[in-house]
């Protein structure tokens, strides 16, 4: 692995895009962020869409800067999020912006497709939780509506695809993104293609799934020219941002959990085979893609959208407190005071979070959070505690002890709510690095370009490279009788 190698990372966030040069040199890696940009939904025409023009001029924007970095560029690869997709015609235009995974048009739709195909079938098939924006029902919502953009559609592309297409031309369908969908088996790691015929799904525009690792195309001769970068390989990566993320978790063996850190917290374990069971589909666990043929055995855990939530109100109210200052408040308040199930429904929708916390501990005769500092230190103690029951519920599906507990993302770097972890499971918690998706995104490149051989030499790189720390559990039993509230209050 002697030599300099420079890659482009492009990676799509909820609220964001960027572009990050990451540079293999001597066996370790490097990362600059090279062009950020917003990545807002749209509403346009009644529908929340992708603003696919604007974001591919972005992508272009990029390339060009990467051009004038002044470093020669091997290959540029594209993660987003799960479960969106675009509809291409005959002539392979994008017939419509694709629509966003929170727009309304799949309320309701999930238990209208349990009408046609039991929930059990569903699970049985597919092994992925049920959240009712997955791709099964917004194209069954098409299906219900008598879309017409469905019916003209010739091919079916999902984002990091998309993109992908959009600079080389080359149509693909690659494993981890398709995974989400909830239209594959993980049994074959192909279509389902039985169920999608129950429910009128067209089978027709899929293309064949393709492992990640793999290079797509490459660049346009037309967008070589225009963006002065070069007829560069455009590289299938982990589409799904997650699976780019987990790849990056720097584990030294098999016996480990990871926490994908952010706005959702992406609770898991790696395995060979999927875990479908009753108990598995009693946790909503979920069986997605990952790399060199393992499954992702995880569950989405409300993760910091609650404070992030917390502080938007408290700023709305005229306190304005910085993320650190939000600990500093946590650390005074008394410990196990208030406990609450983060994923409970009360707190998905936006508005007024620490009201609704409130609301909760009122409901279950609590005392009522009445600082800042009281009703963050329930946040963090309620995650760290439903984490705790995740990862219990990780063990029982795979039947094997967890012995370390990875955190990576930007809520790594909450030291509180990693200290309240540890201690909750414990079991140590290694912590970064925060940049794992954009890092796994840069190794699968050069996985795919044969500088690394497989998923354990790319994580020794990702060690060697970016520092990580250490939190070990402290005195348990305080956390055993806060889990044993936990459970009785939330109703687990």
């Amino acid at each position: 692995m002697a030599g300099e190698t420079n890659f482009l990372a492009m990676d799509f966030g909820a609220s964001s895009g960027r572009a990050m040069l990451g540079t293999l040199a001597n066996g370790k890696l490097t990362l600059r962020e090279l062009h950020r940009f917003s990545n807002d939904p749209v509403e346009l025409a009644g529908r929340l869409v992708w603003d696919v023009p604007r974001l591919f001029y972005e992508i272009k924007r990029a390339l060009n800067k990467a051009a004038l970095a002044g470093v020669p560029i091997a290959s540029v690869g594209i993660d987003t999020w799960g479960v969106d997709y675009g509809l291409l015609d005959g002539q392979g235009r994008l017939i419509d912006n694709p629509v966003h995974y929170r727009d309304i048009r799949t309320e309701g739709v999930m238990q209208c497709a349990f009408g046609v195909v039991s929930k059990q079938e569903i699970y049985e098939r597919t092994g992925l939780a049920f959240m009712e924006f997955n791709t099964i029902y917004q194209l069954f919502s098409q299906v219900q509506e008598d879309d017409g953009r469905l019916g003209i559609a010739q091919k079916m592309l999902f984002m990091p695809d998309l993109f992908a297409y959009l600079l080389t031309g080359k149509m693909g369908c690659e494993y981890t993104i398709a995974s989400t969908s909830q239209m594959i088996s993980p049994y074959t790691r192909t279509w389902s293609e039985e169920l999608l015929k129950k429910l009128g799904i067209p089978t027709d525009i899929l293309l064949p799934v393709t492992q990640p690792g793999t290079v797509r195309g490459t660049l346009l001769p037309s967008l070589a020219r225009e963006t002065g970068i070069g007829e560069i390989p455009v590289v299938a990566v982990a589409g799904h941002d997650t699976a780019s993320a987990v790849a990056a978790v720097p584990a030294k063996d098999e016996d480990f959990a990871y926490i994908s850190s952010g706005t959702w917290s992406l609770v898991g374990v790696e395995t060979k085979q999927p875990v479908i069971s009753s108990g598995a589909q009693a946790a909503n666990l979920t069986n997605e893609g990952g790399v060199d043929g393992t499954i992702r055995v995880l569950k989405n855990v409300m993760g910091l959208w609650i404070i992030q939530e917390c502080r938007r109100e408290w700023e709305r109210r005229g306190q304005a407190l910085s993320f650190a200052d939000i600990v500093k408040e946590a650390e005074k308040a008394p410990a196990f005071r208030s406990l609450f199930d983060p994923d409970a429904p009360d707190f998905a929708p936006p508005g007024d979070m620490p009201g609704r916390i409130a609301d909760y501990c009122r409901r279950t005769g609590q005392p009522v959070p009445e600082t800042v500092g009281q009703t963050a230190r329930a946040v963090y103690e309620s995650l760290a505690l439903k984490y705790r029951w995740t990862v219990e519920k990780l063990e029982q599906a795979r039947g094997r002890a967890i012995r370390t507990l990875h955190i990576v993302g930007g809520g790594a770097n909450n030291g509180m709510l990693n200290e309240f972890t540890a201690s909750a499971l414990g079991i140590p918690v290694v912590t970064g690095p925060t940049e794992a998706t954009a890092i796994g995104n840069v190794m699968l490149q050069a996985k795919a370009l044969g500088l690394v051989e497989d998923i354990w030499a790319l994580r020794r790189v990702v060690a060697d490279s970016f520092d990580t720390g250490t939190v070990l559990p402290g005195d348990k039993a305080p956390w055993d009788a806060a889990y044993a509230r936990f459970i009785s209050i939330s109703g687990l």
